[in-house]
C-alpha cells in the first residue's frame, strides 16, 4: 500500500510535457498590432493548430495560422496586408520551438522561437511567456517582439506616413495532452 501511494505521489509530480508525450492545441487567439501616426490596428486570427512531442528530454512544438486568417475588422486593410506580406505566396505563418521537458514546472518560460513568415525566418531568444495548468490544460499567453524589418517586410504607409516598425504579436494558446 504504502508503496503505491508512493509511486501516486511521484507521477503526480512530474512535469506537465512528460516523456514521449504528444500535445494539441486546443484554441488560440492572436493577435498582431500595427502602430501609424494616425491610426492603431489590429488584426486577430483563431485559426492556428499545432502539435507538440515530447522524446528524450526535449518538447518540440509546431503552429501554423493562414496569414489570410488574420481580421483586423477593415476588409480593405487586411488584403492590403496579404499583399504586402505576400501572403498569396507565403499562405502560412510558422512558428517552432524546443523546450526541455522540466520546463513545465515553472510559472513563466523564456522560449526561443523560430518563426517563418513572408518567405523569412526569424529568431527570437528568451521571450517570456506565462504558463498557467488547470484542469489538464495549459494555457500560455505572451508577446512576440516582431519587427516588419524582420521580414524584410517594407513599411505600408498612409497619406506618405510609414506604418511603425513593430508589429507585436499577442498569443494566447490552450494546450492539452493527447
Amino acid at each position: 500500500m504504502t508503496k503505491k501511494i508512493l509511486l501516486a505521489f511521484v507521477l503526480a509530480a512530474l512535469p506537465a510535457f512528460a516523456a514521449d508525450s504528444q500535445w494539441a492545441l486546443q484554441q488560440a487567439t492572436l493577435t498582431y498590432h500595427v502602430s501609424h501616426p494616425l491610426h492603431q490596428s489590429e488584426g486577430v486570427s483563431h485559426a492556428a493548430k499545432g502539435k507538440g512531442v515530447c522524446h528524450a528530454g526535449q518538447c518540440d512544438f509546431l503552429i501554423g495560422v493562414p496569414v489570410k486568417s488574420f481580421d483586423s475588422g477593415d476588409s480593405n486593410r487586411d488584403l492590403h496586408m496579404l499583399q504586402v506580406t505576400r501572403g498569396a505566396e507565403f499562405p502560412m505563418v510558422l512558428v517552432r520551438t524546443r523546450l526541455p521537458e522540466s520546463s513545465s514546472a515553472s510559472a513563466t518560460l523564456n522560449v526561443d522561437l523560430e518563426i517563418q513568415f513572408a518567405g523569412q525566418t526569424a529568431q527570437y531568444k528568451q521571450v517570456p511567456f506565462k504558463l498557467e495548468t488547470l484542469a489538464g490544460e495549459t494555457h500560455i499567453t505572451g508577446t512576440i517582439p516582431a519587427t516588419l524589418s524582420d521580414f524584410k517586410i517594407d513599411p505600408p504607409s498612409l497619406l506618405t506616413m510609414p506604418v511603425k516598425n513593430d508589429i507585436p504579436v499577442r498569443v494566447e494558446m490552450t494546450w492539452r495532452p493527447q
